[in-house]
């Protein structure tokens, strides 16, 4: 990884501090970077105590069964309460980013059938992001990811925090992302099937964390690691905007046109609407549900000839941010203007991604970040020639990159719209785990590593 460039350009702003930010995220031949801005305060341990450690064992969620997870066994075996870092044997180091180091570490544990177990430890230099005021963004970044439950997204084992360094455990990833594993494919681009899988998870992350009010702001493939057995993991939450909000509203469930003949289940299912944040505006006020099909009346159903099941519908469209963060080739038209942004970014983001996963290529990419954010604004989408790809991809694409946020595909109805787009009607989202996947990394042989091959370790490690 190459040392990251940085330079701030501080605003201040309503909902966070303005500034840009630029630093390398480069994995392969590909050079990116991405913006960045600090968004919240961050507590900080005490550092008049120059040898303590805090640390936080979180409980095991309930994605997995905990009771089968190596890594929960390992943390439940510890002799103690508390971990510091000199309780964790780095392996590698994995990679670097604007906010800090990942190693691959495992847990100093003499009990050998708990010793295989292997973590992501992000490792984050205290006093750097303080000289750089990112304190928000670490502490941003850790409450996203304490509340995160899903089959897609990251598990926190635990956080330790020190004087001089913060360390977030967390799963470990064994087949790279998917920038990485794209130019290992043939002419460095994934085929229909592939992107078809990869795309529909990382739209049950989006649908996800969308529901827990939190635009994430940087997705890109470097960001979406490959797990054991082929499935995606979304990672790196610290450019993420996070919902504080604890009122409450009503959720929406859609099935369809509301008939003029609607029952008083109706009332019932609006009456028992579940609560969010309030930052979680609903597209429509209440449950609408059309159980019976008529004659003459088409509900919407995303083009599958039947009436669809209720779905939810939860999307933070009245979060407004003016910061201007992302890697500067997915950036959304209304960030790269300044106009203000809330989650219809992530759609423009996904559309980006989708572009690449197809064609190798980002589609407004110019010779540097200026010409690039004017082709983002001003130029119109164009589809390369070669390859062939099917037209209800690049509808899909087309829809996702409008360049008007309010009319941007998913910026109202959220995921319920994206996924009922005909490029995923194949899919079946309710198994998606189930799905094989289109690669499986081999298995990971811990053994074959040494700390020679991993440089830059902080001592504390030792």
């Amino acid at each position: 990884m190459e040392p990251s460039v940085v330079d701030d350009k501080a605003a201040a702003e309503a909902d966070d501090v303005q500034s840009v930010s630029f630093s390398s995220t480069t994995t392969g031949d590909i050079n990116r970077t991405t913006s960045s801005a600090s968004t919240l305060n961050c507590t900080t341990s005490n550092a008049s105590e120059a040898d303590s450690f805090a640390s936080h064992l979180l409980s095991p969620n309930s994605t997995d069964n905990p009771a089968r997870d190596p890594c929960w066994i390992a943390i439940r075996a510890l002799s103690s309460s508390s971990l510091s870092l000199s309780d964790l044997s780095v392996l590698k180091r994995l990679g670097a980013g604007d906010m800090g180091a990942v190693y691959l570490v495992k847990l100093k544990n003499p009990d050998p059938s708990v010793s295989s177990a292997l973590f992501a430890a992000k490792v984050i230099d205290r006093k750097e992001i303080e000289s750089r005021s990112k304190e928000g963004r670490l502490r941003t970044e850790r409450e996203i990811l304490e509340i995160l439950d899903h089959p897609f997204v990251p598990t926190l084992y635990a956080t330790i925090d020190s004087p001089n360094w913060s360390c977030l455990l967390m799963e470990f990833c064994p087949g790279g992302d998917l920038h990485v594993l794209r130019q290992r494919q043939h002419a460095k681009r994934f085929n229909e099937l592939a992107v078809r899988f990869y795309a529909s998870e990382v739209v049950a992350a989006l649908e996800y964390i969308h529901m827990l009010g939190i635009v994430y702001r940087d997705l890109k493939p470097e960001n979406v690691l490959v797990r054991s057995d082929g499935h995606i993991m979304l990672t790196d939450f610290d450019l993420s905007l996070k919902c504080d909000e604890c009122s409450s509203t009503t959720a929406t469930v859609v099935t369809g046109e509301s008939p003029p003949d609607a029952s008083p289940q109706s009332q019932d299912f609006c009456n028992n609407a579940p609560k969010l944040p309030n930052c979680m505006a609903p597209a429509v006020s209440c449950f609408r549900l059309y159980c019976k099909r008529k004659k003459n009346r088409r509900p919407y159903s995303g083009g599958r000839g039947h009436a669809a099941a209720p779905r939810m519908v939860a999307e933070p469209v009245d979060v407004r941010s003016m910061s201007f963060v992302g890697t500067h080739e997915y950036l959304a038209p209304e960030m790269v203007s300044g106009e203000g942004h809330g989650n219809a970014v992530d759609w423009w983001t996904l559309g980006i991604f989708i572009f690449e996963l197809f064609y190798g290529v980002t589609p407004f990419k110019g010779v540097d970040h200026e010409h690039t954010w004017t082709n983002i604004v001003i130029r119109a989408l164009e589809f390369p020639r070669e390859p062939a790809v099917p037209a209800a991809a690049k509808d899909l694409i087309s829809k996702l990159l409008i360049k008007d946020p309010a009319s941007r595909l998913g910026s109202t109805m959220g995921a319920t719209a994206v996924k009922h787009h005909g490029f995923f009607q194949s899919v079946n989202w309710a198994l998606l785990r189930r799905k094989s996947p289109p690669f499986i990394p081999p298995p990971f042989n811990p053994q074959d590593l040494s700390k020679e091959s991993c440089p830059d370790i902080p001592v504390e490690f030792y």
